[in-house]
């Protein structure tokens, strides 16, 4: 891959065999130019091979099969080697199942380079700076989302207003300044750690207003388990930092 501004769209699933044509389908409608990877965990309901037999027929779609379960944390790093072994120049994470959904692409990938001169390290698509938001959440679940993101900003000193969501455009320049084989986070954790292992390296984040809708079909992947480990992930890498929030120079949030 050798095009200057070339993006990699990369989607972790697992058993989202309902979801991943249609959102093949919408990504390739509103970026028609990026190439789009799926990193599956060996789905049992045919994922990887519903892939597998579309790229066949569409080269800008590739498939990385991994021998089981893994965790959406290596699964991302996995694309993340994956775009840098390829030299695209922008991975953009997001969800399988429609939660982050691909009309934001666009403004996503805009907002890498705001003006001449300009550049961004990491475009946060954001539940919360103006016009962001959440779709079909219990009041519950807004105020823990709320929570683990205001103990993340305040642990490790993290200054985007959404620290724990997934859908991110990633600059690959910046992500090799990342020792990536440190990061500790498997499971949802890793959200934060990266931002974390970004601010260390002095990148630039900006965030724009998304709304997250729950899931159209299958099952949500996360479990109290998981939740009660990231919370434990965040708190040493907290100690790690001093306890003293840091504020990079030159993070914003959008208007």
């Amino acid at each position: 891959m050798d095009d200057h501004d070339s993006t990699l769209v990369a989607l972790a699933t697992y058993n989202e065999r309902e979801s991943l044509p249609p959102l093949v389908d919408e990504i390739l409608r509103h970026a028609p130019d990026v190439h789009v990877l799926v990193v599956d965990d060996n789905s049992p309901d045919g994922t990887g091979q519903w892939c597998d037999e579309r790229a066949k027929a569409d080269a800008r779609l590739h498939c990385l099969h991994r021998p089981g379960k893994l965790g959406l944390g290596t699964a991302t790093l996995d694309a993340f080697r994956y775009s840098l072994a390829h030299n695209y120049t922008y991975v953009v994470m997001m969800d399988a199942d429609f939660s982050h959904h691909p009309r934001y692409l666009p403004a996503l990938r805009a907002a890498m380079n705001p003006g001449p001169g300009e550049r961004v390290d990491v475009a946060i698509g954001s539940r919360y700076v103006p016009g962001g938001g959440t779709e079909g959440w219990p009041l519950r679940r807004r105020w823990m989302s709320r929570g683990v993101n205001l103990y993340a900003r305040l642990l490790l000193g993290l200054t985007p207003r959404d620290c724990s969501g997934a859908f991110r455009c990633y600059r690959t320049e910046t992500l090799r300044q990342v020792p990536l084989d440190r990061v500790r986070s498997r499971g949802y954790s890793f959200q934060e750690e990266i931002l974390w292992h970004l601010k260390r390296a002095g990148a630039r984040f900006e965030e724009i207003p998304i709304v997250f809708t729950d899931r159209r079909l299958g099952q949500s992947k996360i479990n109290l388990g998981e939740a009660w480990a990231a919370l434990r992930i965040i708190l040493m890498l907290g100690v790690r930092n001093g306890l003293r929030p840091r504020t990079p120079s030159g993070n914003r949030a959008a208007p």
